[in-house]
């Protein structure tokens, strides 16, 4: 039986958070579906974390409502407790928490290009590739739905945009819906199909070329976010021919 593409997995409706009386989020509205990579975007303490965690069902006392359409979700936290002192070595963390079969280990391990770190220990894994670990174990199952809260933190600028493509290669592979939270906006404005922009509500929302020229983004983001409007505006008024001679566009 193929997986249907495009069909809804998730649906948060209004919704929002209510601690020690003050609105963590309030109002916000999402849909994630099969094959689709979500992102959510917004400075810290804009609500990013706790949408991810009232649309996994961690948060219960909450306002809107929240509709999932699947049982199989992956999720990789913001933060993980972990005694790094323990010799833990790479299959034994996928073993955790899980029953999995050694076919389900190797096949995630190998999609997330690990696979040879199988019998390391996790004290001496690099940053990008302790991430990498993560995302294996919480696609181990081929989830249909994915939620990743910061996967690229602890890694340099050549490994962020190799763990972007990572993702949108495991969002093709296993087409699964993905929610993606990021604070960075450069490069995962590239490598995401809708973009939700918070602080504290949705200030906007679209793909990531309309959401890059919207004034509440750029007066929120700053320079930042020009850089990647002057980004999407390059992309897009041009194209290069062969031999290096730029061709204008229409659009």
């Amino acid at each position: 039986m193929t997986k249907e593409k495009n069909k809804v997995l998730l649906k948060v409706e209004n919704v929002g958070l209510l601690k020690n009386d003050k609105w963590l989020v309030k109002d916000v509205s999402l849909e994630i579906k099969r094959g689709e990579i979500v992102t959510l975007i917004g400075p810290n303490g804009s609500g990013k974390s706790t949408t991810a965690k009232i649309a996994l069902g961690i948060h219960k006392k909450i306002e809107g409502k929240v509709q999932k359409f699947t049982d199989k979700i992956g999720y990789v936290p913001q933060k993980i407790s972990i005694d790094w002192t323990l010799p833990i070595r790479v299959i034994d963390f996928m073993l955790l928490t899980e029953k999995l079969t050694n076919d389900q280990i190797n096949a995630s391990l190998n999609l997330t290009g690990v696979d040879h770190l199988k019998n390391k220990n996790l004290s001496n894994l690099s940053g990008g590739e302790f991430q990498r670990v993560l995302i294996a174990r919480a696609i181990a199952k081929k989830p249909d739905l994915l939620v990743l809260d910061e996967p690229v933190q602890g890694v340099d600028f050549k490994g962020e945009v190799a763990l972007y493509e990572l993702i949108k290669k495991i969002s093709e592979e296993l087409s699964c819906g993905i929610l993606l939270i990021s604070h960075d906006l450069h490069v995962v404005m590239s490598a995401t199909d809708f973009v939700v922009c918070l602080n504290g509500h949705v200030c906007c929302s679209g793909t990531p070329q309309v959401v890059a020229k919207n004034e509440q983004y750029l007066q929120l983001f700053g320079d930042r976010a020009s850089k990647v409007l002057s980004l999407y505006e390059h992309k897009h008024d041009h194209t290069h021919a062969q031999d290096g001679t730029i061709k204008r566009t229409n659009n």
